[in-house]
């Protein structure tokens, strides 16, 4: 997971790439392949892509709802 500091800027971030993978995924479940083709373009490579996933995963704003198939929890626990 890259974090902003002084070499990295916040565009080129993990935290920048979060809210483009939620978007996505707040449209309905999908697979890791699906949602991957629909960001790739905002995202980048797959290491980033998978650093975003774990990071939403450790957030509990993602879940496998399927072997297969993750999607948005929303969390109204506050």
């Amino acid at each position: 997971m890259r974090l902003p500091n002084k070499v990295t800027p916040y565009k080129k971030s993990t935290l920048a790439k979060l809210p483009v993978v939620i978007t996505a995924l707040r449209e309905g479940p999908v697979n890791p392949l699906t949602l991957y083709k629909k960001v790739k373009r905002q995202v980048g490579s797959v290491s980033d892509f998978v650093a975003v996933l774990s990071c939403l995963y450790a957030l509990n704003t993602v879940d496998f709802l399927d072997e297969e198939v993750l999607g948005y929890v929303e969390n109204d626990s506050m």
